[in-house]
């Protein structure tokens, strides 16, 4: 198994290589040559497996070059109940019949996050020994993949973490989890902007091939296909908890900003894995609900977006989306590059033909968004009547779920935080504060490190000039 760029770039190279690079050469992203196709007698056997059992038989097929032995000892010492805190490492719970929450929040820093930054450290720390390498891992974060990175690689050798993330934008508890670590290796960058322009930094500092490989520059964000990889797996576990048999098809519902959550499912889907809908969950920021409404992917400025009660979905330009379009346009990679490469910035995003929009329904994606009236409605109903408390990023996603049932098709809705990280907004609906782990109480109130710096390119490749690792 090998890997191409999503804009055209043909040279395929193995999965340590693309682990370790983030983008492309040419801008785009890593995506396998093909999807490993999932028969019948396959489903019929992992659906007896463990959750690490299973992750190592997924990830085997996309990693050719670890052996299978060490392979499995790092899926082996990733998914512990130690760690996540049960035996199934992502259980589900019904909240009626035919309707379920997954629960992927129960790693360190209570967001899905962690289901593949834990993974990735632990790729990283293998790889980078085995090369006698170093690695300094460039990141954006609306929220939560920040704090699951950071978390994933403090300490780890040869490692260092530059985290930009939006100032003001995160609840105060995700950014006490950044901010508030104190090892040498983690730098948080607080940026005068929105995630977007976070985002776009990321991006031009890994298209500077001579600053990337001078200062050896890596990410965590879900534009590294290995983090979309280890997601893939909570989609088989939660399939398997919510049918009967591998002839039921099951919906998933995905509070989505980046796209990187539901592309997971997408790469799932393309697999053979039955799943009928893929419900695309967005808050007042959606753009993705526009295109698969519309055939429409218009990108907003930061002006446009909103500052909003499910922060980490406050993203205008999804960078995973471009995952999807390639697949969508039969793997054309000229047509992804003009599309997402020189089109958008001169465009602000592009309509798709007719015929293109035709194919849309044959990958599953239906859409929906939600409003901070809905979750705030949504808290109340769910805690009211299950006694179930949800945060508010799943809460857009249980909203969407709603409208998108269909009879005798089970939903999951993928939980993306604990209710601990939005306390103000479950305050504000249920008039009480969330419960918190007994470890994170008064998180706010411990000594912070960071800087502070505008949306500038060259302050930020100067900061990391100054603290990379060589």
């Amino acid at each position: 198994m090998n890997y191409i760029s999503t804009r055209g770039d043909a040279t395929e190279r193995p999965f340590s290589a693309i682990l370790l690079e983030g983008l492309a050469p040419d801008g785009g992203l890593y995506l396998p040559t093909h999807y490993p196709q999932i028969d019948a007698a396959r489903l019929g056997h992992w659906r007896g497996l463990g959750y690490a059992e299973l992750a190592f038989e997924i990830l085997r097929l996309y990693i050719a070059d670890i052996p299978p032995a060490d392979l499995k000892a790092l899926v082996d010492k990733t998914y512990t109940a130690a760690t996540y805190g049960t035996a199934e490492i992502t259980p589900l719970r019904e909240l009626e019949p035919g309707l379920f929450i997954q629960a992927l929040s129960n790693g360190p820093t209570l967001a899905f996050k962690d289901m593949a930054m834990q993974l990735l450290g632990n790729l990283f720390e293998y790889e980078l020994g085995r090369r006698g390498q170093v690695l300094n891992i460039l990141g954006a974060t609306s929220g939560d993949t920040g704090s699951a990175a950071e978390y994933a690689l403090r300490g780890k050798q040869g490692v260092s973490v530059f985290m930009l993330s939006p100032q003001g934008r995160m609840s105060p508890f995700q950014q006490a989890q950044m901010f508030s670590l104190q090892d040498a290796n983690i730098h948080n960058i607080a940026v005068e902007g929105v995630f977007d322009d976070c985002q776009d930094l990321v991006k031009a500092v890994s298209a500077d091939l001579g600053f990337k490989r001078q200062y050896q520059i890596g990410t965590v964000n879900s534009i590294n296909w290995a983090r979309l990889l280890a997601q893939v797996v909570y989609y088989f576990a939660g399939y398997f908890r919510a049918s009967r048999d591998n002839g039921q098809p099951v919906s998933f519902a995905v509070p989505s900003g980046n796209f990187g959550n539901v592309c997971a499912g997408h790469v799932a889907r393309m697999m053979g894995l039955p799943i009928a809908r893929l419900v695309v969950a967005t808050n007042e920021n959606d753009v993705l609900d526009e295109f698969f409404r519309s055939g429409r992917y218009r990108v907003r400025g930061s002006a446009e977006t909103f500052e909003t009660s499910s922060p980490s979905m406050d993203i205008s330009k999804a960078s995973n989306f471009e995952r999807f379009v390639f697949d969508l346009l039969g793997r054309d990679g000229a047509r992804v590059a003009g599309l997402f490469g020189a089109g958008l910035t001169r465009d602000g995003g592009f309509s798709l033909p007719a015929e293109d929009r035709a194919r849309l329904a044959g990958f599953g994606f239906v859409s929906g968004k939600s409003s901070h009236a809905d979750r705030l409605a949504t808290i109340r109903d769910t805690w009211a009547r299950h006694g179930d408390m949800i945060d508010t990023h799943t809460a857009d996603g249980l909203k969407v779920a709603r409208e998108q049932l269909q009879d005798g098709v089970p939903m999951v809705v993928l939980e993306t935080a604990l209710p601990a990280k939005f306390a103000a907004t479950i305050q504000q609906a249920l008039g009480r504060e969330p419960l918190r782990p007994a470890a994170l109480n008064g998180i706010e109130d411990l000594p912070k490190r960071g800087v502070v710096m505008p949306a500038d390119l060259a302050r930020v490749k100067a900061y990391i000039s100054a603290h990379a690792l060589c």
